[in-house]
């Protein structure tokens, strides 16, 4: 009888290891917090909040919970070799080992949100949402693995910033007024979808793209709360507005993110967040389905943690779409394949003279002169950048109630920028605690058509010259750049960027080197930037989360 209760007991035990703890979320009083905050340098580090009052974390908790049933700290720990940090390439390698499958990948990711997300001393409030059916379908990836993988992306789960319409989960632009806008798939969700991807979850943003509020924290949305750096939280800016897309990726909460860019929004988070991100040429990827602010300047782009999974996810988004006018067709190709072929020996890189008092970015044009390439210090034109604010709130007074016409939910009332507005305004301390300065902004526009049409042309015309004036002159391959210091002519010019890690400051935090080149060099920026990599592989994971 004696042995008989032991062996119970230790039975007992032994199925305890193999059950998920039940983890929840409990709001814990921020105002001492808040407090310190309010003598940050750095005015976007003045946080006013930083849970979120509009969404409960434990329906994603719980959600996670569902999905991963028994999966434990030990199933977590056996497979973490097989997956942190690891490319795309070496995931789908240790499948085809029979290492792992898509079904634990997909628990892997899912675990770890859950172990980061659950703790006060390490949640970042990356994720707005979570894919109910993501361990289901990458089940159905494992059953179809030897027929359908014709995609390195198959069976790989994704993030996508919460302005992408995605199916079975609300798209939102962080904001209260479209809490509950669920939606047919995204133009690039469908391409997704179709190549074998996992869309795991939504992430948190600066709401609205960042085009609500003036001088207000990059990463806060009213329906996420405070997006916080996994380098530094409350320390370091997460940038925007794609904050959730860099934060969770360097967090490893998935294998790569879609982020969104009308000017810096996926290079700046990709840089304070030690990524590789690239702003591709307009007319690459489809915007269809997106929430715009600017139709003439906005797309979607790849954001991850080395170069080849950001040419793997840019060739999976990638494609024709007949409802954007914008995109070209026969512009897909397998960017990952060629990487490897263009040495950094020999090019030409124009580099800002005034970029150079930056001692990281000084540094490394030093060794990149050592590494055989060579360096025209370039001063070009000023632009006046005075009217920016005018096109994109003519372009958003337009845009945004086309999407709420054709792609919002039948849900969603809202048929106009001043309505959400005048929404806003009936309970600002939850909706909009930083204010609404840019919105209010778009409702007062008065700049007529034919003004907006001469200046989307002149704001091009002096774009393009700034980059073409030094690249012609020169003979450049490229234009090197610091996180986001030159998108806002990256976006007018219509050029791709992409940013690469290139070190970090003294305090530990990240700093990106971006490469400028002309419209469609998406293949020759990835060529510089996996040679880049291979010479100079500064990233390393944030402490803590690794």
């Amino acid at each position: 009888m004696k042995y008989s209760y032991l062996f119970i007991v230790f039975a007992f035990l032994s199925c305890s290891k193999n059950i998920t703890t039940n983890k929840t979320w409990t709001p814990y009083d921020e105002t001492s917090q808040i407090e310190s905050f309010a003598t940050k340098e750095n005015e976007r580090m003045r946080f006013k909040l930083i849970q979120s009052k509009n969404l409960d974390k434990n329906l994603i908790l719980k959600s996670i919970q569902k999905q991963i049933g028994n999966f434990n700290e030990n199933d977590y720990s056996e497979l973490l070799p097989y997956i942190l940090d690891k490319d795309i390439l070496g995931i789908q390698s240790s499948i085809d080992a029979k290492k792992l499958n898509y079904e634990k990948l997909t628990k892997w990711y899912l675990y770890r949100i859950l172990k980061f997300e659950s703790n006060k001393e390490t949640f970042l409030n990356a994720i707005l949402s979570i894919n109910e059916n993501a361990v289901e379908e990458a089940r159905q990836c494992d059953s179809k693995r030897s027929k359908n993988k014709s995609h390195p992306i198959f069976g790989m789960p994704i993030l996508l910033k919460d302005n992408i319409n995605t199916k079975g989960m609300p798209t939102t632009a962080g904001a209260v007024a479209l809490k509950n806008n669920t939606t047919e798939n995204a133009f690039i969700a469908e391409q997704l979808i179709a190549k074998g991807g996992i869309i795991l979850g939504k992430v948190n943003l600066s709401e609205w793209a960042y085009f609500l509020c003036n001088g207000c924290p990059s990463g806060y949305s009213a329906l996420g709360g405070q997006t916080l750096n996994p380098y530094g939280r409350t320390i370091f800016d997460t940038g925007g507005s794609s904050s959730g897309s860099g934060v969770a990726v360097a967090a490893n909460y998935a294998a790569v993110a879609v982020g969104s860019e009308t000017s810096g929004s996926i290079i700046s988070p990709s840089s304070q967040n030690s990524l590789v991100g690239l702003k591709p040429t307009i007319g690459l990827v489809s915007r269809t389905g997106i929430i715009p602010i600017s139709s003439t300047l906005d797309t979607a782009g790849p954001m991850a943690k080395n170069t080849i999974d950001a040419a793997i996810l840019l060739s999976a988004i990638s494609g024709y779409d007949k409802n954007d006018v914008s995109t070209v067709s026969g512009t897909v190709t397998n960017f990952w394949t060629n990487l490897s072929n263009s040495p950094l020996k020999g090019k030409r890189f124009g580099v800002f003279k005034s970029h150079l008092n930056n001692p990281i970015y000084k540094k490394t044009i030093e060794n990149l002169k050592q590494q055989g390439v060579e360096i025209i210090e370039i001063q070009p034109q000023n632009m006046d950048f005075g009217s920016f604010v005018t096109f994109l709130n003519a372009d958003m007074k337009v845009d945004l109630p086309k999407y709420l016409e054709t792609h919002s939910s039948v849900s969603v009332s809202f048929k106009t920028v001043n309505d959400i507005v005048n929404f806003n305004k009936q309970d600002s301390l939850l909706r909009i605690p930083y204010g609404q300065a840019l919105f209010e902004g778009i409702v007062a526009e008065t700049i007529s058509e034919n003004d907006f049409e001469q200046l989307k042309i002149k704001f091009n015309k002096e774009a393009v010259s700034f980059f073409e004036t030094p690249i012609q002159e020169h003979k450049l391959d490229a234009i090197l750049s610091i996180n986001n210091y030159n998108s806002g002519h990256a976006a007018m010019a219509k050029y791709p960027c992409l940013t690469v890690p290139m070190g970090y400051t003294d305090l530990g935090e990240p700093v990106g080197i971006t490469f400028i080149a002309r419209p469609f060099e998406e293949e020759k920026l990835l060529q510089i930037g996996c040679a880049f990599e291979k010479e100079f592989p500064v990233r390393m994971s944030p402490k803590g989360f690794n």
